[in-house]
This record gives C-alpha cells, structure tokens and sequence, in this order.
C-alpha cells in the first residue's frame, strides 16, 4: 500500500504457458503400463524417451515464454513504480503546499469523518488568546472564547454541517474583540470546519457588510414607513426619469405595480408643475407650491415639495383638497360675520399674525375717521397707530415708542387684554385686544366716554381724597364702624409696619393694637384708642393722647368720629425730617423728562417744517423757471438766492429727520448691487461747482476693475459728498483732495483725504458728535450734522469709520464697509415695499465707535497718492439737485 492505494498482482503470461506444457506432457503419456502388451518393449522406450524429449522441449518454452514474459512485467513494474514515485513526489509537494496555506494566516481546521474523533490543525492559539499551552479541545468548546450569541449560532451551524451537510458561513466575535470568519462545508464525504481572523482588508469588507446591512435595513424600513404614510411620495434620479414611488403614489396614479410605473414613467404631475419643481430647484427656492392634480379619477389640489438631493431629487404632495374645502366655507361664514359686525355699534377690527388689517366694521370707520382707500390697503397695526398719533386721536404718551411696543405685544399674548384710552377730544374708549386663533388680533373699541365720566366724577373725588391723605406726612387711618382697618395712608403702614397683605385683609383694632404695642413705650394710650374705636357710647367724643415710640419718636394722637360711623385715626409727628433722597430722585426724573421733551420738540419742529419748505422750493423753482411770468434780474438773483438758502436747510432737516429716524429704529436700507467706480464718480459730479470755485483738484484714485458690493446705494453717495464737502470746504485754493477706493476678499474701504488745515486734538474727539461745527478760520460753516449722519449711515451697513489728522497736515476719513454673503436686492419703491406679503429689509446692526487716529498722521495716510482734507466742517447741500429733492 502505497499513500492508501493497494498494489494487486495478475496472473502472468509465464504461469500460463506452465500450465500449458504440463497439460501437453500429460497427455503425451500413455495411459498405463499394467495393460501394455509384452511386445511393445521397445515401443514403450521410444515413447519414453519421446516423452522426455518434449517434457525438455515444454520446459525450454515455458522458459523461455517466462523469460519474456519476466522481461515484460518487469519493464512494466518499473514504469509503474516511477509513475507512483512521480505521484508520491506531487503528494509531498501538495501537502507541503497545503501545510504552507494553512501557516500562511492564523486559522483553524477542524475535520470530521464519520464517529471519529475531529482532527484539529491550525493555530490554536485563535481560540487561546495567544496561549499555545492550552488543549486544542478547547477550540470545540466555542463558549469558552466566543460571545454567547456567537458561540450558540456557531454550535447550532456545525451541527447542521455534520447532520446534513449544509454549508454556511458566519463572522464572530471573540471574547477579546477580535473578529473570527467561521466556514464550513462537505468535502469528500467530511465535515470541514474553518476558523479564520478577518484583519486588514477582510476585517474592513466584514464591517462594510455589516454596515451594508444595517444601511438596506434603514432603508427597508423607511420604504416601509413611506408606504405607510397616505401622501404621495417620490424620487427622481439625474434625468429627471422617476426612479422610485411609495404605495400612496402608485394608488393615485392608479398603477399596478412599482416597477411598472417606474418603467413607463407614470407622473402624478403635469408638465407644467413639474417644470415649475426644476425651476425651484435649479433656484435654490424652498417650500411648498400649490398645484392640481388628478388622484384616483379625482382632480385634488396639492401642495408639492421637491428637494435636490445627491441622486436626483425628491418630493411629497400634501393633499389639501379638504382644507381648501374648508377654508371657502369658512370665507362664507367669515362674510356672514361682516355683515353682521357691520350693525354693531362697537368697532372692531381684525388683524392678522403679520399685523396687517384683514377686515374693520363701519363703526371703526366712523370711531377714527380714517381714509378708506388707506384702511383698504391693509396697512400694519403699527401704521394705523402712528397715523392716528398723527392726527392727535391716540391718548398723550411721554414715550410714544414705548407704549407702542406695549400695546403691540398683545400679538404675542394668550389671552385677552382690556386697555383703557382717554383720547385728547375728551373721549373715553375701552380696548379690548382678543388673539385670534389662527393668530392675530381682534380689536374692539366701546366709547365709554359717558359712563366713564360719571365714574370719573366720583372716582376722582374718593381718590382726591385718598391721595390727599396719602400724601400727608402725618399717619393717617379710617376705622369703619365694625372696627375694621378701611383705610391707612403710607405714613401709618410704614410707621406701625403694617404689611401690604395685612392691609387687604381689613383686620381688627384689636389686631392692629398688638403691632402698634411692639413700638410704642406704654399701653394706656392704645387702650384708650381702641375704645374710642369700637366704644359704644350714646355720645361719641373725639380723643387726644400722646405716643412715645421704642426709637424715640413722639406722636400726638387724635381719635376722630365720623358722621357715618367710622373713626378717623391721626397722628402729628413732633420729630418730622426732610426726605432728602426723594426729592433728588424727583429732580432727575425731571431733568430726564426735560431731555426727552428737548429731542421729542427738534424731531416734531423738523417734520413740521419739512412740508412747507418743501412748497417754497417748488414755487420758487417754478418762478426761476419763468412758467408764471417773466423776472427782472434782480428778481431773478433773489429767487436764486431762496433756492440756494431752501435747498440748504432742506439739507438740514433732511439730515436731522434722518438722525430722528435712526434714533427711532426706523431706518432701513434699500440693498442694490453698487458700482463703486461709478458712486464715486457721481459723488464727484454733485461736488464739481465747489471744486471749480474753490479752485481744489480732485484726485480720483479707484481701479477699474473694483466691481461692486450689497448696499444701499443712495446712502453711500450721500456718505461721499458729505465727506468731499467737508474735504473741499477746508482746503485751501490750489491743493489736491483724493478719493481712493480698495477692494479684499471681506470688506471696501473708501478713502477721502486733504491737505488742509487739519483737526486739533483737542477737537477731533468731538468731530462725530450732533450740532458739533468748528470753522477752524475757514469760510466753511455747517450745523454739525453732516458727519454724525456719515457715521450713522456707515454703521447701518455695519461697518466702521475711522479719522486721521494732525494740525497742519490735512485729515484722512476711511469707511469701511464689509462684503456680505447676502444676495443684492433690486431698489424698492414705497408701494412695492407696501405690497402684502413683501418683508421688510433687515437693519443692520452698529458697528463699533469710529476709531479716531492723532499721532502720525503721515503714517496713517500713507497708501493715499495726495493731499488730506478735515472732514470735520458739515456739508450745506444735498447729493440730488433742488429739483429732484422736491
């Protein structure tokens, strides 16, 4: 046996032939000799010697055949034995092979045959952690270095391999953490068991796998939850081509299956709906649109949203057939409430959650006497308010802005709220702010004017006489007839230390005796007080006593009955002092009061005379033009000489109602893609009479190529011209004023620089503040507004101003603006801006305070190719031309 293979032996060629020639002898001899007849003697020796002969002659052929047949089974063995030396040679190098593929990693390899006892090769120490002294039985015993759900699956595979022959392959986990590929199979009638690590790649294709699997089970159950859902629900790839659709999609487009409608492209969406979806997408617009549809046979109205995503896109429609259903019937029920909110005689009216007026009865009409076009262009709440501010129909506020802010937060209230107005006509209103449900408010306004001054009447005397009580520095208090505490001045409270709840409880003499003891020095007074307080004398008479407190304070008491019974409890005290602190508080409060008022009467004078200047400048341009009549010269050069002076204090009031509308919050800019180059050069043009008659040079240092930024391009030209008016204002004949502009990555940077007389030290820390004006020797006069609004302008679009001067050496005024990531906003007209819907811009937080820079002028200027100018003088002209400003 040779490597388990059994070498039989055949019957040879020479055996045969042996045979052969014994079987011929055999039958050569005769058939017995007792019977041969006696003559036959000397036939029988030749027979015997012929017998001999071919015995010899069988013998040499039967070597003869044996030899060659030896020759022949010899040369034959020998082909063979080197075919099964070949055999054996390639069995060692396979199994050498196989030995070196069994080391080349660490694994296990466990065989079954039959009953026998498993064998076990491999590295063991996979299942040892690293301990080779272990028994190798142990690698059967998989609970012992495996996870108990791995070990139990992993049992429950290799007894299904060995019973039937079923393959599987598991990945476990070791105790230690390591991950171990469990592979078995049948191979040539064994069972085979192969344990591997997983490292490397192996190790990351397992986790990829399990995170494959993880990842389709998410997406199994989000399909499944999309099926669920009862909203048509879809996905489109890069084309366009629909890739996928929930149940809800298939049953509105009345398809069989998924992949039917997927491969006939089914759409739930006409083309027109579908390229308005690619249109939002493309533009970066979000939110639902409103379309109709065909549902199951039924037209529907949706709302359709369609997102971008990484593959193509996704969408859902909402189906608000019902809603829109509603929504009309409700209309219809709204309408029947106007009619009859029309007949009452409250006003009322509604407003929605952006505070806009939705509907106003007839009495509200009436109530205010407002204009109907102007309530019938849904104005805000807040309009309404300063409209009727305007026309003094609102109660007199201190402080207009806060009280505002006040009565509007009722939108964002729960519940009802009930005001009160005393109108400057006498009228008295009672104000009831109802939010609505869907958001909003409901005004309703009762005139109580009647009513309320009856109760006024009364109101007022009960409180002229409480507060003329509680105003006395001496204690006061009312008894009423049951003994009971009715009324106690703050001068009583606070010197018996009677607390706030104690006082609403109305309590007893005899509850008020024990807390006035704990002060006083003796008891007799108080027991005489308190029968005069609940005494029940036919006669009653007044009462006088002294008290003595523990802090030594000393009062005269006085007891007095009154007509309806109730006792009047006064005390004097001897030992009175000034309230020092109250009366300073009481002064300041004053002097703040006076500062508001001084703002408030500049505000109002300036819109007040706005108006009226406004109509000289338009009819003094009509007699410039000559449109009434021809003028004389002289009546020409004077109505010139108006424009001018108009125009200037135009200026002035422009600016100090652009101050009063930054101080109010009000202030919003109207964003535009801004060309810099061509700013600056319009900026130049409205200064171009000042630079000829002052005999200044403009320098121009701004690169073609600056291009534009996000601002309010108004606002920059006028920031521009207010600084090269100052510029030009105070430099002298014969110098150079230079506009330079910069560009990064982040912000602009404008610069206006002069050679003149500069900014002293002492000045240049008051150059930003209002009604600051320094002629510094120059002919330039201003009213010390023109850099304060510079300033405020700059930081609206939240950037910075910085100053650079130094006597002698000019002023160099640098803006910087920043670059936003926001998109350009076209310039709005006042009835764009008033369209329902339309949101107001956004005003941009102030920057920090204006960087002031004395020392080293020359250093601060330095990237300037000319002279400086002193900003600090104000300009006296407008950007736009007299006609325009009218």
């Amino acid at each position: 046996m040779v490597e388990g293979r059994t070498l039989r032996r055949r019957p040879g060629a020479g055996a045969l032939a042996g045979a052969w020639a014994a079987s011929a002898v055999l039958a050569m001899a005769p058939c017995g000799t007792a019977a041969a007849p006696p003559g036959a003697a000397a036939s029988g020796a030749f027979a015997h010697n012929a017998m001999a002969l071919a015995l010899l002659i069988g013998l040499i052929v039967f070597a003869t055949i044996l030899s060659l047949l030896h020759i022949r089974e010899r040369a034959r063995w020998m082909r063979r034995e080197r075919r099964l030396a070949a055999d054996l040679a390639d069995l060692r190098g396979a199994h050498d092979r196989a030995a070196l593929l069994l080391g080349s990693e660490r694994q296990i390899i466990v065989t079954w045959s039959g009953r026998e006892e498993p064998q076990i090769e491999g590295d063991v120490s996979l299942a040892m952690d690293g301990s080779r002294s272990a028994s190798a039985r142990r690698v059967l015993a998989f609970g012992t270095w495996l996870s108990a759900a791995d070990a139990s699956a992993l049992d429950a595979a290799v007894d299904t391999l060995r019973s039937r022959g079923e393959r599987f392959r598991l990945t476990v986990r070791t105790l230690g953490g390591r991950t171990v590929e469990a592979q078995g199979q049948a191979v040539g009638g064994r069972a085979l068991l192969r344990l591997r690590e997983l490292t490397g790649e192996r190790q990351e294709l397992v986790e990829l796998r399990a995170g494959l699997q993880e990842a389709r089970a998410s997406l199994s159950a989000l399909a499944g939850l999309l099926d669920a859902i009862p909203q048509p629900v879809w996905r489109r790839g890069r084309d366009g081509r629909l890739a996928w659709a929930n149940a809800a999609y298939l049953a509105a487009v009345e398809a069989g299956d998924r992949d039917g409608a997927v491969r006939e492209g089914t759409e739930l969406l006409d083309r027109a709906a579908r390229e308005e979806a690619e249109r939002r997408r493309a533009g970066g617009r979000a939110g639902a649109f409103r379309v109709s549809a065909v549902m199951a046979g039924a037209r529907r109205t949706l709302d359709v949203t369609e997102v971008p995503v990484e593959s193509g896109s996704v969408g859902i429609a909402v189906d608000v057939s019902e809603l829109e259903s509603v929504r009309a019937d409700l209309q219809r029920q709204m309408e029947a409430n106007v009619r009859t909110l029309d007949q009452l005689p409250t006003a009322v009216a509604i407003f929605d959650a952006r505070q806009r007026l939705l509907f106003h009865n007839a009495a509200y009409r009436q109530l205010w006497d407002l204009d109907p076009a102007f309530l019938d262009g849904r104005p805000l709440d807040g309009e309404i308010l300063d409209a009727l501010r305007n026309a003094r129909k609102l109660p007199e506020q201190a402080d207009y802005r806060s009280w505002k802010t006040g009565f509007l937060a009722a939108y964002r209230g729960a519940e009802a709220r009930e005001t009160w107005w005393h109108l400057p006509d006498g009228r008295s209103l009672r104000v009831v702010a109802d939010p609505n449900p869907q958001g909003g408010l409901t005004y309703l306004f009762d005139d109580v004017s009647e009513r309320v001054h009856l109760e006024s009447q009364y109101n007022a005397l009960m409180r002229a006489q409480s507060q003329t009580l509680d105003t006395l520095k001496e204690p006061v208090a009312v008894f009423g007839s049951d003994g009971r505490l009715k009324f106690a001045n703050r001068a009583f409270t606070g010197m018996w230390r009677i607390t706030d709840e104690a006082l609403g409880a109305q309590p007893h003499i005899d509850e008020i005796v024990p807390l006035c003891l704990a002060l006083s020095l003796s008891e007799e007074p108080w027991t005489e007080i308190r029968g005069a307080v609940t005494g029940l004398t036919d006669v009653r008479h007044g009462l006088a006593c002294r008290l003595e407190l523990k802090d030594g304070t000393v009062l005269d008491a006085a007891a007095q009955p009154l007509p309806d019974g109730a006792t009047l409890l006064t005390h004097i005290d001897v030992t009175a002092s000034v309230n020092v602190e109250r009366a300073l508080t009481e002064k300041n409060e004053a002097l703040e009061r006076t500062a508001r008022l001084r703002d408030e009467f500049v505000h109002h004078v300036s819109y007040e005379l706005r108006s009226p200047l406004t109509n000289i400048i338009g009819f003094t341009e009509l007699l410039g033009d000559e449109t009434v009549g021809a003028l004389n010269p002289r009546q020409r050069d004077y109505a010139d000489h108006i424009m001018r002076s108009s125009a200037a204090l135009l200026v002035i009031i422009n600016d100090i109602l652009d101050l009063a509308s930054i101080d109010a919050g009000s202030m919003e800019l109207t964003r535009e893609r801004v060309d810099v180059q061509a700013t600056i050069a319009a900026a130049a043009r409205g200064v171009e009479d000042r630079l000829a008659e002052a005999a200044i040079t403009l320098d121009l240092d701004v690169a073609a190529d600056i291009g534009d930024f996000v601002a309010d391009g108004k606002r920059i030209r006028q920031i521009l011209f207010n600084l090269l008016s100052n510029a030009v204002g105070f430099s002298a004949p014969g110098q150079t004023v230079t506009v330079s502009a910069r560009k990064t990555e982040r912000e602009i940077t404008i610069q206006v620089v002069d050679r003149g007389r500069g900014i002293p030290p002492e000045v240049i820390t008051r150059v930003f503040d209002r009604f600051e004006s320094h002629t510094l020797g120059t002919r330039h006069r201003g009213v010390g507004l023109g850099l304060s609004i510079v300033r405020s302008f700059v930081e609206l679009h939240g950037g910075r101003i910085e100053i650079a001067s130094a006597p002698g050496e000019g002023t160099c005024v640098t803006c910087i603006f920043p670059i936003g990531e926001a998109e350009a906003v076209a310039p709005a007209t006042d009835a764009a801006e008033s369209l329902p819907g339309r949101s107001a811009p956004t005003r941009e937080q102030p920057a920090a305070e204006p960087q002031i820079i004395t020392p080293d002028f020359a250093k601060a200027a330095k990237s300037t190719r000319s002279a400086k100018a002193d900003p600090h003088g104000e300009a006296v002209d407008y950007l736009l031309p007299p006609r325009e400003s009218l």
